[in-house]
């Protein structure tokens, strides 16, 4: 389990399923994503996260407000399951009900998943991505340090030619102290020696 200010990440539980499948159902949640998901199609992603963490010993953990206990989505790191020319690679990413945003929520814990990664997973890079137009995520990823070249950006392969949402913008960020380009941020953001300070 991880824990924030306001938030716990932890395993998913039977409970969840319902308050996360309406959330997937919500056209505003999935909004820049190809399509609502079915009941059939929301469990299954359950199943997956909860598989990776099985298999990997981390996924995308089900988020948890610590006051009232409230499920809100899910904040967290994975592996891709698709190939690009950055993969293989870990991404970190969040979806969250709809009555959860503006809050700093998923800011808040994406930063704190990052420290988990990189002190105690020992990883050295993590990226994250999304379609150009999707400016709240955009802006959760420079906050927590992450930093874009357009030359990283890449047509999600998933999706077919020509589909709104095909084209992809990349993010990346790196360890304090891994070889790293200007093609990446620092973490963390305040370390000393970060050039970016």
């Amino acid at each position: 389990m991880i824990q924030t200010e306001r938030l716990l990440l932890r395993a998913w539980r039977e409970s969840d399923r319902d308050p996360f499948y309406r959330m997937n159902a919500d056209p505003e949640v999935m909004r820049y994503f190809p399509a609502v998901l079915s009941r059939q199609e929301s469990d299954a992603l359950v199943d997956r996260v909860e598989g990776q963490w099985a298999q990997r010993g981390f996924t995308f953990y089900a988020a948890e407000l610590r006051e009232g206990g409230d499920f809100i989505g899910f904040i967290g790191i994975s592996v891709p399951l698709f190939e690009a020319p950055f993969t293989p690679c870990v991404e970190t990413g969040w979806r969250l009900a709809k009555a959860y945003w503006g809050r700093g929520l998923a800011t808040e814990g994406a930063r704190q998943v990052l420290h988990h990664a990189f002190s105690e997973l020992g990883l050295t890079e993590i990226v994250a991505f999304t379609v150009p137009a999707n400016r709240p995520s955009r802006r959760v990823m420079e906050k927590i340090g992450m930093t874009h070249d357009p030359a990283d950006d890449f047509d999600h392969p998933r999706l077919p030619e020509g589909h709104p949402l095909r084209r992809h913008v990349l993010y990346r960020v790196r360890k304090v102290g891994m070889a790293s380009g200007q093609a990446a941020g620092d973490w963390p953001p305040n370390a000393p020696g970060n050039p970016r300070n």
